[in-house]
């Protein structure tokens, strides 16, 4: 096996840490992506390393020694792993993993792709080990599988090849391209968790479309979202063009460059159009909060981002002109389900798909949204409807294009602000005002008995606060009066 002399990569301080706790006799390396990263100095997140024997007793040593927190991923496999958590935001995980096979080097040759087949001893990183030529295929740009056996040993990797090309922008080699075609079938007994990670990494990048178009063209995708490949060929009415797939992946592209232009360090000049721009303009004043909520709502591996763009997949299954996309909910959170996502992302999932028509269908009015208005939303959708603002904006660029009209644009973008300054600036006035009078003053001064009449009073009560109706005890006590009367 060849090593090679080497320039100084570009790994983070934490290896550093890692060498003064790891003694040399234990013969580890960094592997995989981490010195694929270093050598093209991008930012190296997470750490990947491997040892002949004593991995989950290492791993142990290795958290105690920087503060993290230690995971046994596979005991059987001697796979660890280890947490290291700086702020909320910022963590760096380091996996141990013993050597697949007898020795470094077939442990390499066991591995996807050639780029991720490389290694530096920790001790020693300015030598790089490639037995498979990876070092080249970096340089050339290329994606190129190490084995025939590749993707029959795990199919996953027919996902994390597409993945992996649109990420590095890399071109995937005729024959790795073949072998990933061949190996499709195998994705049916693939866990659906593994399917699930893998899609969710998709997701949470920029370009989430590119993947998918790959998969698509391998047939991969029916294994994975198979309600989508169907959106092929479906006509949707003008102002659209092209079909429901053309129209999706336009969304699913539009909500990226949006959440990247929302994002708290982004530059208002790089806003490539009017549309955009204009966005950036009204909205850009909750980039700080909208990025708390995604980051509140997001799982370590599922940040809420990507569950928003899967949301855009769901969105051409009910008749365009219907405000709330029902089928659309149900086969969202189906789809979910079979993906094993938690309860919770289940019904941020489905809501999302249900009410992504509202705040275009809120925009068609005279006037802007009402205080009343502005109320029912929230109340469908309560804290989703933050995420449902965002994709309703990516859809209105996707039907329009270049096409759009600038008016109904600005009016679009004035509701969305009303929505979400309501939900962030007015919470307490207009989406969850505190109630006046309670179910017990109401059942003491109206004489009234518990029941769901009284509930739907309490209902009606809040939607009048909300609108601005009413504003006193007084004035609460009158309309409870005069809504009994009625």
């Amino acid at each position: 096996m060849t090593a090679v002399h080497m320039p100084w990569p570009d790994f983070p301080p934490i290896v550093q840490r890692l060498q003064a706790v790891v003694p040399r006799e234990a013969e580890v390396h960094l592997v995989g992506g981490t010195v694929r990263d270093a050598l093209r100095r991008r930012p190296v997140h997470d750490i990947d390393l491997v040892a002949p024997r004593d991995t989950l007793a290492l791993a142990r040593r290795i958290a105690d020694a920087v503060g993290g927190a230690f995971y046994p991923l596979d005991a059987a496999r001697g796979t660890g792993r280890v947490i290291l958590t700086r702020e909320p935001e910022q963590r760096i995980v380091i996996d141990l993993a013993a050597y697949r096979g007898n020795s470094l080097e077939d442990d390499l040759r066991a591995r996807d792709f050639t780029i991720n087949a490389l290694a530096v001893p920790l001790h020693a990183p300015r030598h790089l080990i490639d037995p498979t030529g990876g070092l080249h295929d970096l340089k050339d740009r290329r994606l190129r599988a190490c084995a025939p056996r590749a993707f029959v040993d795990d199919p996953v990797r027919i996902l994390r090849g597409a993945r992996l090309a649109a990420e590095l922008g890399f071109r995937i080699v005729p024959n790795t391209l073949a072998l990933m075609r061949q190996a499709v079938p195998l994705l049916e007994d693939v866990s659906p968790e593994r399917l699930r990670d893998e899609l969710f990494r998709m997701l949470s990048s920029n370009h989430p479309t590119a993947p998918l178009k790959v998969l698509d063209a391998l047939g991969a995708l029916l294994y994975v979202l198979p309600e989508i490949p169907c959106l092929h060929g479906q006509a949707l009415p003008p102002p659209h063009t092209g079909d429901a797939w053309a129209h999706t992946m336009r969304t699913a592209g539009h909500l990226a460059a949006l959440l990247t232009a929302l994002a708290p360090h982004y530059e208002q000049e790089n806003a490539a159009d009017f549309a955009l721009g204009y966005a950036v303009v009204l909205l850009g004043r909750y980039r700080e909060r909208l990025a708390a909520h995604l980051r509140h709502h997001s799982l370590p591996d599922r940040p809420a981002h990507a569950l928003l763009t899967l949301a855009v997949f769901f969105q051409h299954l009910d008749p365009p002109e219907n405000a709330e996309a029902t089928t659309a909910a149900r086969v969202a959170a189906q789809r979910a389900r079979a993906l094993r996502l938690s309860k919770a992302e289940i019904r941020r999932l489905s809501t999302i798909a249900r009410y992504h028509r509202l705040p275009w269908h809120l925009t068609q009015g005279a006037h802007p949204p009402s205080r009343r208005t502005i109320y029912r939303f929230f109340r469908a959708t309560g804290e989703v409807g933050v995420e449902v603002v965002l994709l309703s904006l990516a859809a209105v660029l996707a039907r329009y294009g270049p096409a759009l009209p600038h008016a109904l644009w600005r009016r679009h973008v004035e509701t969305a602000r009303a929505l979400l300054a309501a939900w962030w600036e007015q919470h307490d006035v207009i989406v969850a005002p505190p109630p006046l009078l309670s179910g017990d003053d109401l059942m003491t001064h109206l004489h009234l008995s518990p029941g769901p009449a009284l509930g739907r009073l309490l209902a009606a009560l809040q939607e009048a606060q909300a609108a601005g109706e009413v504003t006193t005890r007084e004035e609460a006590l009158a309309f409870a009066r005069r809504w009994l009367a009625e």
